[in-house]
């Protein structure tokens, strides 16, 4: 019992272990010498344990007896640490204990006494603990990223051999072409000549033809104004002897000119013509066994000379975005979350911004220029596609707590807090955003775009797949909540998500996770 008793009276007040180097100040109490002195730059010059005031300049003494004490206690002294711990580096600004605990729900290292008053409602971890989980997350983004290293690199290589043989085909291809068309246009002037003369002579029979009908049209309308004057005239005769007399002597009426008969022009068998005549010459150049070998001779070929086939050129599709669809995911778009002037179509997987509203606000939608998914992830690794019509767009994910409201002048808020993440696509620039900070990036992507979410790592990558596939950005995060894949887009812009046939199915809503309070 004697021995639990020493301990409390050889037990530092601030740090509640054992004196380390003990210290005595004018009031008589004893303290840690670090302790104190940490103590008294965050406080006034006060006891601890009695509070009696000290004026400027007091200075604590070294308490030797009780150091001679602890050193018989201690027995001989130990060799010191390398490096020392977390509890002698690293004490509470606002109580002066070691930092032993991680609060989660501020990101804070905090002491005991935090933990009871001013994080008693958070989330809290054993620093140690924490600090072990977090390491691992470490390595394993380090991992991670080895792997994307030398994936790229074999990429690198593949692109570069693709490059060489695509130059060394293109060159080929050209001198062949240039070579064939001075062969071509030979045969397309005679062949011009010949469709030339042949229109000429079906168009003067035509003519003819017409010609002749419009003569014969002409006698025939004039023999019927004559009939019709003559008729009309002995309608107004009075005298009925001299009615009956010319009656008798008018003939019989005109009979029907019958069908005119029809110029013989067709317009579509003349086209019809032509293509049957350029045909012969176009498969000369395009047809794959009319193309020349690249070692084939350099002397030109008349304009019906058989040629040998060119080699082909190497499938240019990159391996790393094969490997990404392995997690492809089919989203759709959520219309209870879309802004009001947003218009969906093609089943969800389409989205325009317009010009006039749809209808009234939705409850739950958006009042920024967003729309969000149904979907959400909150383990494994997913990758999904979407396609741009113009730049002024931003793509993202959230957590399901994202205000829906417009705060401030900026129509969106994406990656403009702690809970969401975006990449913006702007006309000239990139910009990746998340917490209110932004990252410029260099060059422009294409319009069709690709996001990796890969939650083991903790990994949210942004790929650019035209026109080939390049990753434009990868953040890093815990992430501990359900994520929303989340789009904006300015006045006028369409996104589309892109479905795959083989795409496995995404997972189905997931529960929000409850945060302690």
């Amino acid at each position: 019992m004697a021995a639990p008793l020493l301990e409390d009276k050889l037990t530092c007040s601030i740090c509640l272990g054992p004196y380390r180097d003990p210290v005595t100040l004018p009031c008589g109490h004893s303290f840690c010498a670090r302790c104190i002195r940490d103590s008294w730059r965050c406080c006034d010059k006060t006891c601890p344990e009695c509070r009696e005031p000290f004026p400027a300049g007091t200075e604590p003494r070294r308490n030797v007896a009780l150091n001679n004490v602890l050193e018989v206690l201690r027995g001989p002294r130990p060799a010191p640490d390398p490096e020392p711990r977390l509890a002698d580096r690293a004490l509470c600004p606002r109580h002066g204990r070691p930092l032993e605990f991680f609060c989660r729900t501020e990101g804070l290292c905090v002491c005991g006494a935090c933990t009871v008053n001013d994080c008693r409602r958070h989330e809290v971890a054993l620093l140690d603990v924490e600090r072990r989980e977090r390491e691992n997350q470490l390595r394993a983004r380090v991992e991670v990223t080895l792997q994307q290293i030398t994936l790229a690199k074999t990429q690198l290589q593949e692109l570069q051999q693709q490059n060489s043989l695509i130059k060394s085909s293109a060159c080929t291809l050209a001198s062949v072409v240039s070579s064939r068309f001075s062969s071509l246009l030979q045969a397309l002037e005679k062949r011009q000549a010949l469709t030339l003369r042949d229109i000429k002579a079906a168009n003067k029979q035509a003519l003819a033809q017409v010609l002749n009908e419009i003569q014969r049209l002409t006698s025939h309308l004039e023999a019927l104004e004559q009939y019709d004057y003559k008729v009309r005239d002995l309608l107004e005769q009075v005298d009925d002897r001299t009615f009956f007399q010319e009656l008798q002597q008018l003939s019989e009426p005109l009979e029907s000119l019958g069908p005119l008969t029809p110029p013989q022009w067709d317009e579509d068998q003349q086209l019809r013509n032509l293509k049957e005549l350029l045909s012969p010459l176009c498969d000369l150049l395009l047809e794959e066994e009319h193309v020349p070998r690249v070692a084939g001779s350099s002397t030109d070929p008349g304009p019906l000379e058989s040629l040998s086939p060119l080699p082909p050129v190497p499938n240019t599709v990159c391996p790393l975005r094969k490997k990404l669809w392995q997690n492809y995911r089919n989203l759709t778009f959520d219309p209870d979350t879309a802004n009001r002037y947003f218009y969906l179509s093609h089943q969800d997987l389409q989205v325009t911004h317009g010009f006039q509203p749809q209808g009234p606000a939705r409850p739950g939608s958006f009042e920024l220029w967003q729309v969000q998914c149904a979907q959400s992830f909150q383990t494994g690794r997913h990758y999904w596609e979407v396609r741009a019509s113009d730049h002024s767009v931003t793509l993202g994910v959230t957590y399901p707590k994202l205000t829906r409201q417009k705060l401030g002048t900026h129509t969106d808020n994406i990656g403009r807090g702690p809970c969401s993440w975006g990449l913006c696509i702007q006309e000239d620039r990139v910009q990746a955003w998340h917490n209110g900070t932004v990252q410029r990036l260099p060059g422009v992507p294409g319009r069709l775009l690709g996001m990796d979410l890969n939650l083991a790592s903790g990994c949210l990558t942004f790929y650019s797949l035209e026109p080939h596939t390049q990753p434009l950005y990868t953040f890093h995060a815990i992430f501990n909540q359900p994520l929303y894949p989340v789009f904006w887009l300015l006045e006028g812009r369409t996104l589309t998500l892109c479905h795959q046939p083989e795409a496995k199915l995404p997972p189905g809503p997931q529960e929000e996770v409850s945060v302690p309070s």
